[in-house]
């Protein structure tokens, strides 16, 4: 009697518990593949900024552009110009200052005071930018609204250009280089994260099945807050108390770090240009024969000196024949069956069997689309 209440007892433990895990706010998750929303989406309206300028290098050993690209001269005089020095053209005859575009890349929610790379490329003629220093530069927008300014030595990374007047030798590119931390933002660039009341997540590879997936991993933790509105787009609306710009961080990090399954389309991928072949878990092919076999021709030639017989007329000379050999030999095509359904492993160790190499792949995968038997896209690069 004892023994049966405490199988009863323990079988209503049992059900209790498995009743509480399912009624928990457990993400739902697809197949074996988990990765976090984080690495498969990203928060519209959180991204970077690129900014742009043109600016002065000085410092130049003689490597700087020439006076035949004008552009540099009125750079520096603009320069000198608001410096209060009056200047003309002409007074900027010399190969020490180059003319460069600046660019840089900003990261979202980066502050007034930041520092920044920069990178600079040369517009004129210069040779090398090597020893340079970038002259204040101010760096805008798309919006043409200034937001860093960029100063100081650049790094050309051990490129140098050096030659005279019959030869010249260069290593690596010497027109362009960098300046790390080169540049302090002075203004912030503003970051929208709310439409409405709502964030959107953008998937890095559109799909509907993945944004389904996503949504309901979502639901699943915050019940009726996400809506997939595509295949690439899924709408969250956050509970009532995250609707602030100082919790939404913690909302957002929340449902970044949600595991959830993407799904992709079967693919093919072959690069014929280095022999690399990928080919996606979903890929099925249909019930299909191979016979791979190799042709080998072999073609030697060769001379041979002729000489006249023994009772040859006294004009016969000796005379040199060309000879040519042709060997031709064929491997025994071995035809294997690969069953229908078969996964890429299943592919791969049939294909295995024949003892094909790279090469031979891509020749087999494109001949198995044309029949037809190929259940996945086949992109060539």
């Amino acid at each position: 009697m004892l023994h049966n209440r405490f199988l009863l007892c323990f079988f209503l433990r049992l059900v209790l518990l498995v009743a509480t895990y399912l009624s928990s706010s457990t993400p739902l998750v697809y197949g074996t593949i988990i990765a976090r929303v984080k690495d498969i989406s990203s928060i519209q309206g959180v991204r970077d900024n690129y900014l742009f300028g043109y600016g002065l290098i000085v410092g130049l050993q003689g490597s700087g552009d020439s006076t035949t690209f004008a552009f540099t001269s009125r750079l520096a005089k603009n320069v000198f110009e608001k410096l209060g020095v009056i200047t003309t053209d002409e007074d900027f005859d010399s190969k020490n200052i180059a003319a460069v575009l600046v660019t840089a890349k900003v990261h979202s929610f980066a502050k007034p005071g930041d520092r920044i790379d920069v990178l600079l490329s040369s517009v004129g003629d210069a040779k090398s930018l090597e020893g340079g220093v970038l002259v204040h530069t101010v760096l805008q927008g798309i919006d043409n609204e200034v937001y860093a300014v960029a100063q100081g030595p650049l790094s050309i990374g051990g490129g140098f250009n050096v030659g005279g007047k019959a030869a010249d030798t260069r290593k690596n590119i010497a027109t362009t280089g960098n300046i790390p931390n080169g540049a302090f933002i002075e203004k912030e660039i503003p970051v929208h994260v709310f439409f409405g009341n709502a964030i959107r997540l953008n998937l890095h590879e559109t799909d509907f099945t993945t944004a389904e997936r996503l949504m309901d991993v979502v639901n699943a933790k915050y019940p009726g807050s996400a809506q997939a509105i595509s295949a690439a787009n899924i709408e969250i609306t956050p509970p009532q108390k995250f609707r602030t710009m100082d919790m939404i961080t913690q909302f957002i990090s929340q449902i970044e770090e949600l595991p959830v399954t993407p799904d992709a389309i079967a693919r093919v991928v072959i690069n014929e240009r280095t022999g690399t072949i990928v080919a996606g878990e979903n890929v099925r092919i249909s019930t299909v024969a191979i016979a791979h076999g190799s042709l080998t021709i072999t073609i030697n030639e060769r001379q041979e000196a002729s000489q006249p017989g023994p009772f040859s007329p006294t004009s016969a000379t000796t005379e040199v024949l060309d000879r040519t050999t042709i060997d031709i030999e064929e491997e025994e095509a071995k035809l294997n069956v690969i069953p229908e359904g078969a996964s890429i492993a299943d592919i791969a160790r049939g294909l295995n069997v024949l003892g094909v190499t790279p090469r031979d792949l891509m020749a087999i995968f494109q001949a198995i689309q044309k029949a037809g038997a190929l259940h996945a896209e086949l992109v060539l690069m």
